[in-house]
């Protein structure tokens, strides 16, 4: 366990890992960030900061020494870079979780070992592969990266038609997964924390919106039968359970509906921190990230509980411009991440808005 004035080692330092170092302050824990951006937010923020590759081993071994323990804000930290700091200094989540989350082939695996529905998916690992994928899912269907893919990138919708070559050589030729389309009427998420000691918290179901592949709204509390509600709650501590897990984590899924009877599949698991919580921030008891520091140090988890309605708004690229506005707005909290340039598709900031029920505040 952790003592006041212990120092968390983060690596990444992009919006997630400068929140990270923002929930540790008022707990009175230092933050050491590693990134090989100049300009990571997150720099701004914490206590100490180097910028180096992930694989610079010297450089790894000086930020191991600085620390008491390490975590990342993101899932594609290099498995040779987590090991590497093991052997110095503990790492939450554990290895095992980053070795499956990365690989989609084997996160979807993984899930479905477990008995937890998903979208049908076959493994491809050349053209005549992905023939014998399409073949046996059937069109539409999506082809993705086994690895390095978010926010859309790294796949290639195929529909009746298209040229499945074409698709081939889109995602560069790389070992992939082929996922069949599932009749979704909504996509929700499930963000939760888990202990060492078993002991697990998750937060209200969120509804997500998507734009152009990247999340523009999630609202609390989800559009979601009760029996589904229970069910993402009951697979959220299946997988953490089953992964070792300590932190906080997100589950995206898909809700579709049989005969008017709803149920959820598992689409992604995330590692860390998700955008689909930001909304905890303003609307919960205690916040993703105070969660997941919390976990981290081996302390109490907070309180999950949900204030009220909430929503949280992506701000991206030019969205920014917005903030003087925002900022007027009553019931509105705009979060801000510190980057210089609104590019397009850029993660700028986001805006959580909320409207309280008394009868959800501690006390009342």
């Amino acid at each position: 366990m952790l003592k006041p004035g212990s120092t968390i080692g983060i690596l990444g330092g992009g919006q997630l890992g400068r929140m990270l170092a923002l929930a540790a302050a008022p707990l009175g824990l230092k933050t050491h960030v590693l990134c090989p951006d100049a300009d990571s937010p997150a720099f701004q923020v914490c206590d100490a900061h180097v910028c180096a590759a992930y694989d610079d081993f010297d450089a790894l071994d000086r930020f191991a020494a600085g620390v008491d323990v390490v975590t990342y804000e993101f899932e594609n930290v290099p498995l040779a870079t987590a090991e590497r700091l093991s052997m110095h200094v503990p790492v939450l989540p554990g290895a095992k979780a980053l070795a499956i989350t990365q690989d989609r082939l084997l996160e979807k695996s993984f899930v479905r070992d477990l008995g937890i529905g998903t979208a049908p998916f076959a493994s491809v690992d050349d053209l005549p592969g992905l023939e014998v994928a399409v073949a046996a899912i059937g069109l539409p269907a999506v082809l993705k990266t086994r690895r390095f893919g978010y926010d859309g990138k790294g796949q290639v919708t195929l529909r009746p038609g298209d040229d499945v070559a074409g698709a081939w050589e889109a995602i560069g030729r790389q070992p992939a997964i082929l996922e069949g389309f599932v009749p979704f009427v909504r996509e929700v998420s499930i963000v939760a924390a888990r202990r060492a000691d078993d002991a697990f918290a998750a937060f209200d179901v969120t509804e997500n919106v998507h734009r152009d592949h990247i999340l523009h709204r999630s609202t609390v509390p989800a559009t979601l039968q009760a029996d589904a509600m229970r069910d993402a709650r009951r697979i959220a501590c299946q997988i953490a359970s089953a992964l070792d897990y300590v932190g906080v984590f997100a589950v995206e899924l898909f809700v579709v509906a049989n005969q008017g009877v709803e149920s959820v599949l598992v689409n992604e698991i995330a590692p860390r921190v998700h955008n689909s919580g930001h909304w905890t921030q303003d609307g919960a008891v205690t916040s993703q990230f105070e969660q997941h520091v919390r976990a981290i140090a081996g302390w109490p988890l907070g309180d999950a509980r949900r204030l009220g309605r909430a929503e949280m708004v992506n701000l991206i690229g030019d969205d920014v411009e917005q903030w003087l506005p925002l900022l007027a707005e009553p019931g509105t909290h705009l979060h801000l991440y510190g980057k210089g340039e609104a590019r397009p598709g850029r993660k700028m900031g986001h805006v959580n808005r909320l409207w309280i029920d008394e009868k959800a505040v501690p006390g009342c």
